[in-house]
């Protein structure tokens, strides 16, 4: 529904403005960089007008905080969910490094913006995100420590950043390849960089619907 006056004579917003403006926001900054783009080019992107924005957003950092912040809860809760409906620490890790490969293909554009705009928050939010950012990878540190015994705290965290990072790569490398064969071999390789081979089926071991 467009914003207007219902049937009952009350003036209701569209409950998908705000889904469309940071949409907008993160493809335009994803391509163009936080500072270049006015919020008047994101209203415009994501069809209403300028003014309209702040209707939902009181400023263009607020936006920003927004769009980094439906990123990193979005991992969170898929990764919560992972490890909570899941009672094989391999099964859950290949599924924790499968999920966050879909994600970066899907949603390439908002993590590109969290890894390129972090900096231009306040330090609040900053370091909010950045604990957010830290509780995520403890949940692959949770299940990749009994898969590796042979390694200590630090060690297991420096290889969950590894394959993280080899995953997200792919947000600022074009490499041409299908969805499907990058998405294989970043399989592989985020596997590799945790020292633990790829659970074939994983997903069909676990009923997992994550939204």
């Amino acid at each position: 529904m467009a914003n207007g006056t219902s049937a009952d004579g009350v003036r209701r917003r569209d409950p998908d403005r705000r889904r469309r403006i940071l949409a907008a926001a993160a493809d335009l900054v994803s391509r163009r960089g936080f500072h270049a783009v006015a919020m008047d080019e994101i209203g415009a992107e994501a069809g209403i007008v300028g003014s309209g924005v702040y209707r939902h957003f009181a400023s263009k950092n607020d936006l920003l905080v927004a769009l980094l912040d439906q990123a990193m809860q979005r991992l969170q809760n898929r990764a919560a969910t992972i490890v909570a409906r899941c009672d094989d620490d391999h099964v859950a890790l290949s599924l924790l490094v499968r999920d966050h490969i879909r994600v970066a293909l899907h949603d390439r554009d908002i993590l590109a913006v969290y890894h390129r705009e972090v900096h231009s928050l306040p330090d609040a939010d900053r370091r909010r995100l950045r604990r957010e950012q830290r509780h995520y990878i403890e949940e692959w540190v949770g299940v990749l420590g009994p898969l590796r015994p042979d390694l200590g705290d630090g060690e297991l965290r420096l290889l969950v950043h590894a394959a993280i990072g080899a995953v997200q790569a792919t947000l600022f490398y074009r490499s041409g390849l299908t969805e499907q064969r990058l998405a294989e071999l970043l399989d592989v390789t985020a596997h590799a960089c945790l020292g633990v081979l790829p659970r074939s089926g994983a997903e069909s071991e676990l009923d997992l619907t994550i939204s």
